[in-house]
């Protein structure tokens, strides 16, 4: 009886175990069903990765200036591959190299693997001859990659970006948050030993595109700046050149370039010094006479001199023991102050400097906002050089005065020169317009300004002297009939072992159309051009001059009224000549040269070098080093 009952007892128990466990089961299947199952397909699931599509960049008119193309990624699940030794020998004739860097992907212990070096990007015929193997474990996934067009356009501001699609210069890397896309995968449902499970259908997560970016550039007066660049670097051979397009109204960049350049789609084959270095905003150097226009400017502002007033140039200016010379030998004799700007007088700059004083001519450096960096969108700026006015003295206030002695950058100079004819403002240049994600703009830049630097009536004073300057002096050569040019030259000497050569220059020529409503500003610096006159009237007026002609027409500025007619004395002061070849020469049997000085460097008999180089050409009574 009591053996009944006990069994009785563990029977009741069993059962409630059984009732209880089929609840819990019941509960779990209703309640957790969809949980569960994610965990599952979550255990049975593999991703083949598909990168998310960069946004594309855009010139200011919605004109491509870099793309996409697809180029397909391999991917593998190692478990499903039965063969590792076959499959590695037919994707690597396929991807052209190593089956054991193959088989290196083949075996590792995960569960998705991407051939990141051998089977990434790969061709359109690469990828159909791997699908057309049907190679188990071997999957084939969208992916794409930069494309640029325009091959070196624009490089130094659109950057690039590397093999996992991240910006890493550029445009590319300062917006790489809003460019990259969102990833999307190739979801393969397989079981624990890695085979495909017949009865679960895989799925695709589509990628989501980047947000697109417009440039303030123009494709087209890009691509000639670009044009007028390399032409002149098949005549100058110049060590570099730095060219900036800038809307003076705005300062939204137009156009921006520079030499020499790289191709942003081998980017490996350069030094990583040159797609580092973004010249107009990075490189900083001694101005030279366009700085004559922040000294004139300021002089106005200041009432220290009219531009009927009278000054006598001799050719020099002695300050405080100092005896400082004129370009021109003999100098220019009676001139008024607009002939002064128009000359590039120096001593006529450095009397404007000295009535100003130090303290007052360098607040208007530093409103100018020489000193300091533009802030513009892009990366490696620099700030330049300027003298602390508390410690310097007369002579300092005067070479400054004419640009030698300070540091600047072309985007800074660019910035201060627009604001001299502008009507005095001094703007915040940019090279971003917008940012747009599905039709929306999320961000966008607008014109800012820093401060007002001159009045409205000095403005329009800087304006009338410019434009003399290309009509009547040395600015003659970027002369465009119908439209109203002005502009300033420079042809400053370069700091060569501490001492300021007598061969190496950076010429250049700041271009402004039309000066009644100024709508495009040029700049282009040349250092070092060989076979030429150093003189920026010469080298670099002309390049101005040809992509500013670009310019009016893309613009659409219709030719102006009342403009100044061009000068026809086209030669400035000076001839130029060739130079002969001296090398071998005795240096006491040299002939003489009336058009040309010599300048003996050694104590030796016989000349085993000079400067300028046979075929060069020279300013009349300028020096040929002989060196013995």
């Amino acid at each position: 009886m009591k053996v009944n009952k006990r069994i009785h007892i563990i029977l009741i128990f069993i059962i409630l175990c059984y009732t209880i466990l089929a609840f819990r089961l019941s509960y779990v299947k209703i309640s957790y069903s969809e949980e569960y199952l994610e965990k599952a397909v979550e255990l049975w699931t593999r991703t083949a990765p598909v990168s998310g599509t960069r946004g594309k960049i855009y010139d200011r008119n919605g004109k491509i200036i870099v793309g996409n193309s697809l180029s397909p990624t391999v991917v593998a699940i190692p478990k499903q591959v039965k063969n590792v030794k076959k499959t590695a020998s037919i994707l690597a004739e396929i991807l052209n190299c190593s089956a054991s860097e193959v088989e290196n992907h083949l075996t590792k212990k995960v569960s998705v693997e991407i051939f990141k070096k051998v089977g990434r990007r790969i061709t359109i015929s690469q990828a159909e001859q791997i699908i057309s193997q049907k190679l188990d474990g071997i999957y084939v996934v969208s992916d794409t990659k930069r494309d640029y067009p325009y091959e070196s356009l624009l490089s130094q501001i659109i950057g690039f970006t590397g093999i996992d699609n991240q910006g890493i210069t550029g445009i590319e890397y300062i917006y790489n948050s809003d460019l990259e896309g969102t990833n999307g995968g190739l979801k393969i449902y397989t079981d624990a030993h890695g085979n495909n499970m017949s009865n679960i259908t895989g799925k695709y997560d589509s990628q989501i595109p980047g947000a697109d970016v417009y440039l303030t550039v123009d494709l087209d007066i890009q691509i000639a700046l670009e044009r007028v660049l390399k032409n002149a670097v098949v005549k100058y051979n110049p060590e570099e050149i730095s060219a900036i397009v800038m809307n003076p109204k705005t300062a939204e960049i137009y156009g921006m370039a520079q030499y020499p350049t790289y191709n942003p789609a081998n980017y490996q084959d350069y030094e990583e010094s040159l797609y580092n270095r973004n010249l107009p905003i990075w490189s900083s150097y001694e101005p030279g006479s366009c700085f004559k226009i922040i000294t004139y400017s300021a002089g106005l502002e200041e009432n220290v001199f009219k531009m009927d007033d009278i000054f006598y140039d001799p050719g020099y200016i002695n300050v405080d023991g100092a005896h400082i010379k004129d370009w021109k030998k003999g100098g220019h004799g009676r001139e008024t102050y607009l002939q002064v700007i128009e000359n590039s007088c120096n001593p006529g700059f450095v009397t404007i400097g000295l009535r100003l004083g130090a303290e007052k001519l360098f607040k208007y450096i530093k409103d100018y906002g020489f000193g300091e960096k533009t802030d513009i969108d892009l990366l490696g700026e620099s700030k330049g050089i300027i003298f602390n006015p508390e410690k310097i003295g007369n002579v300092e206030v005067a070479t400054t005065s004419f640009g030698q002695g300070v540091s600047v950058t072309s985007i800074q100079l660019v910035r201060a020169a627009v604001a001299a004819i502008n009507g005095g403002y001094l703007l915040k240049p940019y090279v971003v317009s917008k940012v747009i994600k599905n039709n929306e703009i999320i961000k966008e830049n607008s014109p800012v300004v820093i401060r007002k630097v001159i009045s409205d009536e000095t403005s329009a004073k800087m304006r009338v002297a410019l434009e003399s300057v290309v009509a009547n002096a040395t600015g003659r050569s970027s002369y465009i009939e119908g439209y109203r040019v002005g502009g300033k030259t420079a042809s400053a000497q370069v700091v060569v072992d501490g001492v300021y050569s007598k061969n190496v220059y950076i010429l250049s020529f700041l271009g402004i159309a039309p000066m009644n409503d100024p709508q495009v500003a040029v700049y282009i610096s040349v250092k070092h051009p060989k076979n030429t006159i150093q003189y920026g009237g010469v080298v670099a007026a002309p390049l101005v001059k040809e992509v500013l002609q670009e310019c009016l027409t893309i613009l659409k500025i219709e030719k102006q009224e009342n403009g100044l007619p061009l000068n026809p004395r086209y030669w400035i002061d000076k001839q130029t000549y060739e130079v002969a070849d001296y090398y071998g020469l005795n240096v006491n049997k040299i002939p003489h040269n009336s058009h040309y000085n010599f300048k003996i460097e050694g104590n030796g008999p016989i000349v085993i070098g000079q400067i300028p180089e046979k075929g060069e050409m020279i300013v009349e009574d300028g020096y040929v080093i002989l060196y013995t």
